[in-house]
């Protein structure tokens, strides 16, 4: 089992504010699993019981819409917590976690985080100034749907995907998405996305080889997705 202390997660959530006590604790409360690709860790609707540390990989968060879509609503990578919201709110998870690559995650109970939020302080307001953040996040999301074009959605995704999860070698977008889920991230249907994509690609501002995207013309895209 890896150390609790040492642990990437601690550097980027409220889990960097608990005591030495605290982090044996929550060493011997924790539980390890390993997510495949594809897989579920919670669903809309579900009491998720505690909270989810993503020691590694990558997950989208989707909400179902009345039409039966579902929408993308964040991307959460590796140091993030999940189930925080719900968990404090005493009410069942609104969004659905499913694994975009092969995950590591550990789950904290619900009893021992509360008791790490009753007694410290730093603790208390680091998770709430994480919340604060979703939400504000949220309210972005919502302006960013209502006021930009689709073109400008998926420009600005695009750009938003080489910045927060960088590329491979090769100079490809290193989180994959398919043009399924590239379209439920920026709100359109599949169609509308890849007739997108492939005017992107012919105008040279992207390159698409197979299922790989290369950001190619920066400046440009920046122009289209403001």
């Amino acid at each position: 089992m890896s150390k609790c202390d040492q642990c990437i997660v601690r550097d980027f959530s409220a889990l960097k504010t608990l005591t030495k006590n605290e982090v044996i604790k929550l060493a011997d409360c924790k539980t390890t699993k390993t997510i495949k690709k594809g897989e579920m860790l919670f669903e809309e609707g579900a009491v998720i019981g505690g909270v989810f540390c993503v020691k590694d990989g990558v997950c989208k968060l989707t909400k179902l819409s009345r039409n039966g879509k579902d929408q993308i609503v964040k991307l959460v990578r590796r140091g993030e917590l999940l189930g925080q919201r719900s968990m404090i709110s005493e009410e069942p998870s609104n969004l659905t976690a499913v694994a975009l690559q092969d995950m590591e995650v550990c789950f904290i109970p619900k009893t021992e985080v509360i008791s790490f939020f009753n007694q410290n302080n730093q603790f208390s307001m680091s998770m709430m100034r994480s919340i604060c953040g979703d939400l504000r996040e949220a309210d972005d999301i919502m302006v960013h749907m209502a006021q930009k074009s689709v073109r400008e959605r998926l420009a600005y995704a695009l750009l938003m995907l080489e910045r927060d999860f960088g590329t491979n070698p090769n100079g490809s977008l290193q989180l994959h998405l398919t043009r399924e889920e590239l379209a439920n991230m920026v709100g359109t249907a599949t169609e509308s996305c890849i007739r997108l994509l492939s005017e992107f690609n012919k105008s040279g501002v992207i390159e698409i080889k197979g299922k790989e995207i290369y950001v190619r013309d920066h400046a440009q895209l920046k122009r289209m997705s403001e």
